[in-house]
């Protein structure tokens, strides 16, 4: 799977917080490691590189057919703004575990994580609330992900098929792309409501397997749409239409609040207004929030 990391705290900067980078993403390259380029040793809009570059390996994966899905992690630790501490009634070397928490005074501002499902969230598509269903809807793919609340729900199909699925059609068949987005319909946890200012529309081609597992590249992937969100509460339907069907595709969306954007890695023709690199000491979360969708094929035959 591809993701946003856990600790996202760890970018708030000092005084209010650890003033590092979120995720810890603020290492340098090992020399033992492989050769990643030092981009993808950052965070980008809090998504990890291989998932915030269009173009880049996520999608050299999907270009291959490869069901690869998105995650979002709260990997939650120790909580920001949290009042516990660790009691000292034992000791783990002697019972095994730690004492329960107990009540420590002023929240803890030099830590990173957030409570699960308060900043990262990873939604699933599930035909009901058991275990095998969601299990079920994180094979299939049925996943979008966001952070800080930044919208309520989302439902994109094409020509009727959900995400993580694929749509077989006769060639030369028109397909469409329907994206229904619910807007964010309260306050999240840092007590703001978010407004989703742009949706991006990515479309790649399916290429399959490639001869050079190691270029992370999917030439034939851009952003072939930017729809302008003009409202802020209620529900945004968009459509894109892909004509007709001659060659295999796969289509996935992105959405931003627009406060922090840039050229994307490989340039404005692929990726105009992609998420910028997070700086290490100045990365506050909440200010640059983002929503990715899992992918939905079309194979024509």
């Amino acid at each position: 799977m591809v993701c946003s990391p856990g600790h996202q705290a760890a970018g708030i900067p000092r005084p209010h917080g650890p003033g590092k980078a979120r995720g810890y993403y603020d290492g340098d390259r090992d020399a033992a490691a492989f050769p990643y380029p030092l981009a993808a040793h950052r965070t980008w809009g809090g998504f990890d590189w291989m998932t915030a570059t269009v173009g880049g390996l996520w999608d050299s994966l999907l270009a291959e057919g490869r069901p690869w899905w998105v995650t979002a992690n709260s990997d939650s630790h120790e909580v920001y703004g949290d009042t516990s501490v660790r009691g000292t009634a034992n000791e783990f070397s002697v019972d095994g575990r730690h004492a329960d928490p107990v009540h420590g005074g002023r929240p803890a501002v030099d830590v990173s994580d957030f409570w699960p499902g308060c900043y990262s969230r990873t939604h699933v598509g599930a035909t009901d609330f058991s275990y095998a269903a969601v299990m079920n809807g994180l094979r299939a793919g049925r996943v979008w992900v966001d952070h800080g609340g930044l919208i309520s729900a989302l439902d994109m199909r094409l020509n009727g098929i959900p995400l993580g699925g694929t749509l077989h059609v006769p060639r030369g068949t028109p397909v469409e792309l329907t994206i229904g987005i619910t807007l964010a319909n309260g306050p999240n946890w840092a007590q703001f409501e978010p407004v989703l200012e742009r949706v991006d529309v990515i479309q790649g081609d399916v290429t399959g397997p490639v001869a050079d597992r190691d270029a992370f590249r999917a030439a034939g992937t851009r952003v072939v749409r930017t729809f302008q969100v003009r409202e802020s509460r209620g529900r945004v339907e968009l459509r894109y239409s892909l004509g007709a069907l001659e060659k295999p595709v796969y289509v996935r969306v992105r959405g931003t609040d627009g406060n922090r954007y840039a050229t994307g890695f490989h340039g404005a023709a692929v990726d105009p207004a992609g998420p910028a690199v997070d700086l290490d000491g100045d990365a506050d979360p909440w200010q640059d929030l983002w929503f990715y969708s899992n992918p939905i094929w079309a194979l024509p035959y």
